[in-house]
């Protein structure tokens, strides 16, 4: 007789914590050997770059006009749908984060028991009203103070979201490989220049993690 096919079944990556599930059908078990080693040399590098990081930072407001004045950077209208997407995002996730008492039974979404093509369509089918749900809820439920900046470089372009209210900084880019590696050195620098405080370095906080694993990228 052959020797048995490797079971197989859906992992999930995020599930009812956030707006977006991904979902990846795959063998389970123990990881390969090359990932055990990549994920190795990768925490060895976090370790380095934690020992260099000092407390020395800069306020959202002295960010925004870094990037400005650095990278001649341009403010997104509100109108554009890159804007409007983003923004529905965050504040999605803001409400699940920080008021989940205003989605009820919707807030976590339980993940079934066992993972077929009909219960991943039915969760992201849950999911997805929850996203209409929170659409409709008036902006002033959970207040945002959102911009998006853009900076084009040759055939790349990067986007600076920053939302003063709830102290969020998020860098994203893309171009061929060129320009993404100077696109990288750039968000390293946004960072960097955005800094940490000594309370972050010491509560290891979201903004201390953040600098963190864009250092190590």
């Amino acid at each position: 007789m052959g020797k048995a096919k490797a079971a197989r079944e859906v992992s999930v990556i995020g599930g009812a914590d956030g707006p977006t599930s991904i979902f990846i059908a795959g063998k389970t078990g123990k990881r390969p050997l090359k990932e055990r080693v990549r994920r190795y040399f990768y925490q060895r590098r976090r370790q380095r770059v934690e020992r260099k990081i000092k407390p020395g930072a800069h306020t959202l407001q002295e960010v925004t006009a870094y990037v400005v004045e650095k990278y001649h950077a341009v403010e997104m209208s509100e109108q554009q749908m890159s804007y409007i997407e983003q923004r529905k995002c965050l504040k999605e996730s803001l409400i699940i984060t920080n008021k989940p008492e205003l989605l009820g039974d919707m807030n976590e979404i339980p993940k079934p028991e066992e993972y077929t093509e009909d219960t991943i369509k039915e969760m992201q089918r849950q999911i997805q009203l929850r996203s209409e749900m929170i659409a409709d809820m008036p902006d002033d439920v959970i207040p945002m103070d959102f911009h998006i900046y853009e900076v084009h470089v040759d055939e790349g372009w990067m986007e600076i979201a920053i939302d003063h209210l709830w102290d969020i900084l998020e860098c994203s880019y893309s171009g061929n490989k060129k320009v993404m590696k100077l696109l990288k050195e750039m968000a390293k620098d946004i960072y960097l220049y955005y800094g940490v405080m000594q309370e972050d370095v010491e509560n290891k906080s979201k903004r201390y993690s953040s600098l963190v694993t864009m250092l190590c990228t």
